[in-house]
This record gives C-alpha cells, sequence and structure tokens, in this order.
C-alpha cells in the first residue's frame, strides 16, 4: 500500500466512478482500476461495489478512506513543513471564502497579500458555510471563513470581522425610509432568500420560528448577484451584509429592531499543523479588518 494507491482511492471514492477519478487525476481509466484492484488485493479486502455507472464503498472502504484522507492530509502538511524548514519562501493558502464575502470584503486583501507575500499561493474556494465546513474537514482546503454562532466541534478558529445584517429594499420601496424595523413586518414583504446551506438562510429560517411566522418565498438561489438584481427589480426583498449594500443607489439598507449581526471567524481543523503561510494568513486577515466592524 502506498500513497499513490491511497489518492486514487481516495479519488474514486469522492468521484463514485473509475472514469471521473480518471479524468481528475489525468491518469487512464485502466491505471485507475488496475491500482484500486492491487490494493484490495494487498489488503486482501473487497473495498468497493462495482455497480454498473457508478462505485460505492463496501464497510471496508469506508473505514480505510477515514485513515488514507489522515494519512495524505498528514503527508501534505509534511511536505509544507520540510519546504519551509528548507527556506523556500514559498508556500500554498487553500482557503474557502462565502461568495458574498469573496466579493466585497475580500478583494482587497486578496491584492494585498499577495504584495506582501509575492511568492505565497492563494487558492479560493467560494462555497456555502455548510460545505465550507465539510471541506475543512476532509482536508480539502487548509481553513475557511464560517458564521461563529455555531463551530462545529473539531475546529479551531480566530474571529476576524463582526458585521450588520441589514433588510436590503430597494431604493423606492416604502421600508426604505425606516431607521429600522421589526422582523416581523420584515416577514410579510415577498422574500428572496438564499439556499439551504448558506448561513443568511439558515439564521431568516431560525428567527422566523421563533415568532412562529413563515416566510413569503417568492425565490430562491445560491446566487448573491442575481438576489440584488430581483431586489432591485422589485419581485422581493432580502437580507444581505451591510458592506454589500452600501454605495449602491438603487438599494437601501435598513436595520434590524433589535439588530441582528454576523460574526465571522476563520476556522481549521482541530489539531492540524497549520504552515506559515497559513499562519500569516490568519495573521494577515486579523490586522486588515481591525477596526472595520459595522457595529
Amino acid at each position: 500500500m502506498d500513497l499513490r494507491q491511497l489518492r486514487v482511492f481516495v479519488e474514486v471514492a469522492r468521484q463514485g466512478s473509475f472514469t471521473r477519478a480518471a479524468e481528475y487525476l489525468r491518469v487512464a481509466q485502466p491505471a485507475v482500476s488496475i491500482s484500486i484492484r492491487k490494493l484490495e488485493e494487498e489488503l486482501d479486502l473487497i473495498l468497493l461495489n462495482r455497480q454498473e455507472k457508478r462505485v460505492s464503498l463496501t464497510a471496508e472502504g469506508e473505514a480505510l478512506l477515514i485513515h488514507a484522507r489522515g494519512i495524505l492530509e498528514n503527508f501534505r502538511a509534511a511536505e509544507a513543513e520540510m519546504a519551509e524548514l528548507r527556506g523556500l519562501g514559498g508556500g500554498e493558502v487553500r482557503v474557502g471564502i462565502p461568495p458574498m464575502m469573496s466579493s466585497y470584503c475580500f478583494p482587497l486583501i486578496i491584492r494585498d497579500f499577495r504584495v506582501r507575500y509575492p511568492n505565497l499561493k492563494l487558492s479560493v474556494n467560494g462555497e456555502g458555510a455548510a460545505i465550507i465546513q465539510r471541506m475543512i474537514s476532509k482536508g480539502e482546503i487548509d481553513m475557511g471563513v464560517i458564521a461563529g454562532h455555531k463551530i462545529p466541534e473539531g475546529l479551531e478558529y480566530q474571529h476576524f470581522l463582526r458585521e450588520e445584517i441589514v433588510a436590503c429594499v430597494p431604493a423606492n420601496h416604502p421600508l426604505a425610509g425606516h431607521d429600522a424595523i421589526a422582523f416581523s413586518d420584515f416577514l410579510q414583504e415577498p422574500q428572496i432568500v438564499f439556499k439551504k446551506g448558506y448561513y443568511m438562510r439558515e439564521l431568516m429560517d431560525e428567527l422566523a420560528e421563533k415568532i412562529d411566522l413563515k416566510p413569503k418565498v417568492v425565490f430562491e438561489t445560491n446566487l448573491f448577484s442575481l438576489v440584488r438584481s430581483l431586489v432591485k427589480e422589485r419581485l422581493g426583498i432580502s437580507t444581505f451584509l451591510r458592506m454589500v449594500v452600501s454605495g449602491d443607489p438603487e438599494l437601501a439598507a435598513v436595520s434590524f429592531n433589535p439588530p441582528l449581526h454576523l460574526d465571522l471567524v476563520i476556522a481549521w481543523k482541530a489539531n492540524r499543523h497549520l504552515s506559515r503561510a497559513n499562519r500569516a494568513f490568519i495573521d494577515f486577515l486579523h490586522e486588515n479588518t481591525r477596526g472595520r466592524e459595522s457595529i
């Protein structure tokens, strides 16, 4: 059993297909099949259920997958640390950032980070918080930006920003002239919402359930830019971080009464080695968001 076999096995398990795994790894499909067969022969176990169009893990395969991911993650961390000890002056930061944050808060941060650390590679994955959490746990990214109100077990984190959550309405909407609105009044309006798995959607659903009101959902999407456009077209209203609405003359940001805030943290897998490149990004993020809280 070697690292190459484990990499192939993990990718086949992730893709659920020999063909897609081969395409992702950029090798011929027979090479993937041979690698898996040899691994099963060495272990004297059947790791995969081979069906007509899809493969799935056996119980033995599920057990191996846990260990294989850990081995590959530790090997990557060891490579990164050895590279640092050799003084290569390089490294990679793999971070997950929700789309709303990546478009409004992070462009300048990423630009300035690259200016300060030109030899570091920065790879950004834009997903919702739930997917980011899973990717961190699986070692597919080093860390990610998530909401700080419910930190899952197995993650360590550092708070870096607090931002106000506001009602986003057209600039000529009757609510636009209000200093603040009750959440119950907000729910009386047609709602454009994010799909489940996005923090904003989960929070809105929780608050609506607490006051026993059901949102009047007219449209849902995971594209926050589409939400903005549909609000401008008066299809409905929505919720955003204040930074997203501020500065747009076609939209108005209305505070809730009582106010709502989102605490953002940068999180990583607990007990996992963070390279100096990752530490540099965390420190830079904290340094460049200090004092920017929208309270």
